[in-house]
């Protein structure tokens, strides 16, 4: 039963009574897995253009950034760092005073090759009246950690990644928000020489994004001779996600309801808001000093270049559709584009009237496209390329998460297994139809692509409702294809001893 309470809660959020119905529904129903057709690999939906074929896809690209195109560089930024620093809050709570474990050892012994060492150095001195040097001389390692993680000190545990000091350079230090910019400066600025930059934030620091962008945008700005859009949103109080209880009911805190953010998914939200042609979505934490750039920005500028030459000819098949003046090797043509090109098949066709057929191909080449990075598998976590069965029959190119596919059936386990590459957040995406209109992109959600995971609060356990992933079911009713890209285009901070390789130096 719902309270007075609930239902102020409610709507402050933006939320029915209708959408927690349905939220409760999924943790009694759960998810179904993905019908699996086969895991893509190249000749089997993820393409390997040659020497002459990146020519031509970068002068596509090249043409697009001279017309009046709106670009927008996507970047979610609002995890907290926590995670990074997870191995140094354990040392803390450790009941040894010395580093023991070799992440604790590789720590210290590299500790001046951190982008921030001489902001924790100041740190240090503020906390406890001595630097670094000292402290170890002391063997003081956990007032070292201490002055890293803590409020008084660089409050590095409770930050966001994106605030956080990555990379050192001659001039000095940055951030991965900075190195962002950089990066949109080099791929992503239309003819008007502006490049358009949106992170998606926690309201909590949100003043701190907008500062370090007052205190550096307009340095990026003259270096590289572009001007800077930069806007910022927050994740909405309205894709919050009921908890359950292990009874599957709503689950109370103090009597109160209590809700979770839904997970990226929910950015689809914030990315349906932007006003853009062409969108690229890259994480936050994915970025490297210059010296490695040079890869990074020229895949980028490929796979856009895929994106614009796939979403150019489909548009003139829409207009040809439109028409009505068409004939049946021009069905037979169109038909063979979305087959081959747009990976997606449908085994029923053969079957269609020539009008039935006609408006299967409108469905599937009007809707919002996009083109995927994707890396050689080398265990790193994340979602993988599967040709996967869709809810009106046909087959597509879809990125699963592991948790999508039924790791008890021997063949689907076979195929994730076996899968070649995964999916780093490398995406650029086309959000206007051929008329120029944008895509509502909510109207794209597979509803049954979201996950269950189990929490706890206060000590009592929960059940958590992630929506269908940014990248995964948010998309599943996109245009997609794979192009393999470099493993060096993806180097994430997952630890902060991450920052120690070799391309974060």
């Amino acid at each position: 039963m719902m309270t007075t309470q609930d239902k102020e809660l409610l709507a402050k959020k933006n939320i029915s009574e209708a959408q927690i119905a349905d939220q409760l529904a999924c943790f009694q129903k759960g998810f179904p897995y993905l019908k699996l057709d086969a895991a893509a690999a190249v000749g089997k939906g993820i393409l390997v253009p040659g020497p002459d074929e990146q020519r031509t896809y970068l002068s596509a690209w090249d043409a697009y950034t001279r017309t009046d195109k709106t670009i927008v560089k996507f970047v979610p930024a609002s995890g907290a760092a926590s995670r990074m620093f997870k191995d140094l809050f354990e040392f803390l709570g450790a009941g040894y005073e010395a580093p023991a474990t070799k992440f604790e050892q590789l720590f210290f012994e590299n500790i001046r090759k951190f982008a921030f060492y001489d902001d924790l150095d100041a740190a240090c001195l503020r906390m406890v009246g001595k630097n670094i040097a000292t402290l170890l001389a002391e063997e003081q390692y956990k007032a070292v950690v201490a002055a890293l993680l803590e409020v008084g000190g660089l409050n590095y545990g409770a930050l966001p990644k994106g605030l956080l000091k990555f990379h050192t350079y001659k001039e000095g230090v940055r951030t991965p928000l900075e190195e962002h910019l950089v990066e949109g400066a080099l791929y992503a600025s239309g003819k008007s020489g502006r490049v358009n930059v949106h992170f998606t934030v926690s309201a909590e620091h949100r003043e701190l994004f907008e500062a370090l962008v007052r205190e550096k945008a307009a340095s990026f700005a003259k270096r590289y001779g572009v001007s800077y859009n930069i806007s910022f949103s927050e994740q909405k109080p309205s894709t919050d996600t009921i908890a359950a209880d292990m009874h599957n009911e709503p689950f109370r805190d103090n009597g109160k309801l209590v809700f979770r953010p839904g997970g990226h998914g929910a950015l689809i939200e914030n990315l349906n808001d932007l006003d853009a042609d062409i969108i690229f979505i890259k994480n936050i934490d994915n970025v490297v000093p210059d010296k490695l750039k040079g890869d990074t920005v020229l895949y980028k500028k490929l796979i856009a270049g895929v994106l614009v030459s796939l979403q150019q000819q489909a548009f003139q098949y829409l207009e040809r559709l439109d028409s009505g003046d068409y004939t049946q090797e021009e069905i037979l043509d169109i038909l063979q584009f979305v087959q081959k090109k747009l990976f997606c098949k449908n085994p029923d066709t053969k079957h269609l009237e020539d009008a039935e057929l006609v408006l299967y191909l409108r469905q599937k080449l009007n809707r919002p496209m996009r083109v995927c990075g994707m890396v050689k598998n080398v265990g790193e976590p994340g979602g993988g390329p599967f040709l996967a069965y869709n809810s009106d029959g046909t087959i597509s190119l879809q990125i699963l998460e592991s948790s999508q596919i039924d790791m008890n059936d021997s063949v689907s386990k076979q195929m994730f297994e076996q899968g070649t590459h995964f999916n780093p957040v490398d995406l650029v995406c086309a959000a206007r139809d051929y008329k120029g209109h944008k895509f509502d992109l909510t109207r794209y959600v597979d509803p049954s692509t979201g996950f269950i995971s189990y929490k706890s609060k206060n000590g009592k356990e929960l059940k958590a409702l992630e929506l269908p992933g940014l990248w995964n079911g948010a998309m599943s009713d996109w245009s997609t294809v794979f192009v393999e890209v470099p493993l060096d285009t993806f180097n994430p901070v997952k630890t902060v001893n991450d920052l120690l390789r070799d391309q974060h130096q």
